[in-house]
């Protein structure tokens, strides 16, 4: 069986690839049986069609030939040579911040970790610590989020490993299930997978250029007036894109507290531009707060700075998350909190929005002529495809070009998707193969759909 694990791009080119690493190493040899591909899909938990794609590509690569009646075999030959032709495959999928050369990440963990070694404090991080971060850990942080959310104290600060495990675990404070949950039209994976986790049903709110309308949000809570929790996503709205302007939020906010609704406020976009007004300084008293930083320093620290409404819910959230996963990582928290405390994130950070904005650049001179929404310091972007493309037809067409997006469908919560994809900029490695990226998709747009189904 192959590891495809560690790799990225399309599964199918993932196992082709896979294939020719194993036979170059020797681990496979000329004339060896390969598994059928029903039992390759059972194995790799994928589907027969795929299975069947990457053994018709390693096929025609060179690494195997197909017997009738016996089954495909490792093929003789080099190669090595075979595996050169082999188109690369880039993933832009998925949705994380590039890493520029000037943010120097692997440099600064070094750094930090020789710090805490030579301070004499790394063995405290190696044992169990309180959940939710020390009391020295959450006054760092509290100071760096009063520039973002002036009011804000340690002891109504909660520092989750990742928002993800903070939204969870809000779910199960404030919802039971069966019960239903306000959010935007277009909304985040990550919350429809732990809503359907914890049984609880998603309302899809109507969106505009600038985010959730607030008349759609009212005639939605008159609709359905025992629903008590919404989700939003206000800057750099992942998939759209979309930064709802001041005054909207005043007045979302206004039907918020008049409706009586706890707002669970998702804003790991916030650090990368200015001007934000964030809900929880509109309604401190209704809002939770997650502040990740993985969109705008480093996914892997898995620490997101969660402002609750007060030092009771706090303590609340600190006792579920306890429950369900024990404690944040206290390494990742330390390094955290050192670079809040030194300076080391807020340059990150720069460095990581002044890349976002050159990818950006790059896009919209690739992209010229088609219709999309970005932000200038976002990573993704939000492409409207022509007519007749849908958004699963032209996802499968780039994916047999060796390049990986996401569909429309993994966002919604409504009945119909819009034929639109997401393109996260950050998940190439370089601009260079950023460019190739995006010189794939520019093509594939001028591709008619006609002709793309011809045999």
């Amino acid at each position: 069986m192959p590891t495809i694990s560690d790799r990225a791009g399309p599964v199918y080119l993932r196992i082709v690839a896979a294939l020719a690493d194993d036979i170059a190493s020797g681990r496979l040899h000329q004339g060896q049986a390969l598994p059928t591909h029903r039992t390759l899909a059972a194995a790799l938990g994928i589907d027969l069609t795929t299975a069947t794609r990457a053994y018709s590509e390693a096929r025609r690569q060179g690494l195997t030939e197909a017997r009738v009646g016996r089954g495909t075999f490792v093929k003789a030959g080099d190669p090595p040579a075979a595996r050169q032709v082999m188109a690369p495959g880039i993933d832009l999928s998925m949705n994380i911040p590039p890493q520029p050369a000037e943010a120097e990440l692997a440099a600064q963990l070094a750094r930090t970790f020789g710090e805490l070694r030579s301070g004499g404090r790394i063995q405290t991080y190696l044992n169990y610590q309180q959940p939710g971060g020390t009391r020295g850990e959450r006054v760092i942080a509290a100071d760096w989020l009063r520039s973002l959310v002036p009011n804000v104290s340690a002891d109504r600060l909660v520092l989750a490993p990742g928002t993800q495990s903070a939204l969870f675990s809000l779910l199960l404070m404030h919802a039971a299930r069966g019960d239903s949950l306000f959010t935007e039209a277009l909304t985040y994976p990550g919350l429809k997978s732990a809503a359907a986790a914890l049984g609880i049903n998603l309302i899809g709110i109507d969106m505009d250029r600038d985010g959730i309308v607030p008349a759609a949000l009212e005639r939605a809570c008159r609709k359905h007036s025992k629903v008590r929790v919404i989700y939003l996503m206000p800057t750099m709205h992942n998939p759209t894109t979309a930064t709802i302007p001041v005054k909207r939020r005043e007045e979302l906010a206004r039907i918020i507290a008049a409706r009586g609704l706890t707002l669970i406020e998702d804003d790991p976009y916030a650090f990368l531009t200015t001007g934000i007004t964030p809900f929880a300084t509109l309604i401190p008293e209704r809002t939770y707060l997650a502040a990740s930083l993985s969109k705008s320093v480093t996914p892997g620290l898995r620490v997101s700075l969660v402002v609750s409404p007060n030092q009771e819910d706090a303590a609340r959230l600190t006792s579920c998350l306890r429950a369900s996963l024990q404690m944040s990582v206290p390494l990742t928290l330390a390094v955290a909190a050192r670079w809040l405390s030194d300076g080391t994130a807020t340059s990150i950070i720069a460095a990581v929005a002044n890349e976002a904005a050159a990818r950006q650049r790059l896009a919209n001179k690739a992209l010229q002529g088609h219709a999309f929404a970005a932000h200038p310091s976002g990573h993704h972007l939000w492409l409207t495809l022509p007519s007749p493309w849908s958004s699963a037809d032209f996802t499968a067409h780039l994916q047999r070009r060796g390049l990986g997006v996401v569909a429309a469908e993994a966002f919604v919560t409504t009945e119909k998707a819009p034929d639109c994809i997401r393109v996260a900029l950050g998940a190439a490695p370089n601009r260079s193969t950023l460019v190739k990226a995006l010189d794939i998709l520019a093509q594939s747009l001028g591709t008619d759909l006609d002709t793309e189904h011809l045999v």
